[in-house]
């Protein structure tokens, strides 16, 4: 039995249809079907060049795709973006420009309150309250070039949680960043999840997708598998994913299964 449109709206937070995306005639998303539940925290994981941002960017309207379409809490994109924040990787960010880290983060609110209106006295409230939560408010005055790799990603992530939306994609947050900061990336990302917003994450360790995500997309041009970690992060569909390109790591044993090797990227 098909569901009514008010169970789809309360079930999917994304839903990407048919989408295929080409750059210069060759393809880098090839009939991509997947539906993101609301809620969950999902790991987007494959090789390089598996299309990986360029989903996420298709998915924000950043890239125009040659077919297919994406849904947005049910609703078309256009109608719905304001309802996604998206951390970016950080080499697109360019870090020698003149700000502080606050004024940084406040741009977060520009979205909500219109592009014409001064940022008042409560975005940069609500700036000084993300940056908290991320564990760097005492470096709000801080120019932005003079922070580290991790203050830098911690920064962005509070960007996107002064933008109070429903679904939250980063690219990449947790590269190159250390242990603290990736801990602590990662207690923001599951008290997202708890609170009901859905965060997407284009990850790269496979070793930790089993303790930090819900669900995971394995993607290499086409969807090779998506779903509950438990059922989808073996090792046939990641050396689907991966092929005979890579090497094998050990991973942490599941309970009550053998043990498996899983594919490093």
């Amino acid at each position: 039995m098909s569901r009514g449109l008010g169970d789809r709206a309360r079930s999917w937070a994304i839903e990407v249809e048919d989408l295929t995306v080409a750059y210069t005639d060759k393809p880098v998303l090839w009939d991509v079907d997947v539906s993101i539940p609301r809620g969950t925290r999902m790991a987007i994981v494959g090789p390089n060049g598996a299309g990986k941002s360029t989903l996420v960017k298709s998915i924000l309207g950043l890239i125009r795709p040659v077919a297919g379409t994406v849904r947005i809490l049910s609703r078309p994109l256009d109608e719905m973006i304001g309802q996604v924040a998206y951390v970016p990787q950080r080499s697109q960010i360019d870090w020698d420009f003149p700000t502080s880290v606050l004024d940084m983060v406040v741009t977060g609110t520009y979205r909500r309150v219109g592009w014409l209106r001064r940022p008042g006295a409560r975005e940069k409230e609500q700036a000084s309250d993300a940056l908290e939560k991320v564990g760097i408010a005492a470096l709000g005055r801080r120019p932005i070039g003079q922070l580290s790799g991790g203050q830098q990603q911690r920064m962005l992530l509070a960007r996107a949680l002064v933008q109070q939306a429903d679904i939250y994609l980063l690219d990449e947050p947790l590269q190159g960043v250390d242990a603290p900061t990736e801990h602590a990336l990662i207690g923001v990302l599951g008290m997202l999840r708890d609170e009901g917003k859905t965060v997407v994450v284009v990850h790269h360790d496979l070793q930790t997708v089993e303790e930090y995500f819900d669900r995971v997309l394995l993607l290499n041009v086409r969807n090779i598998a998506d779903g509950p970690v438990r059922e989808v992060f073996h090792d046939e569909n990641l050396r689907r994913t991966y092929g005979g390109r890579v090497g094998l790591v050990s991973r942490p044993q599941r309970r009550g299964s053998p043990g498996i090797d899983a594919v490093k990227g």
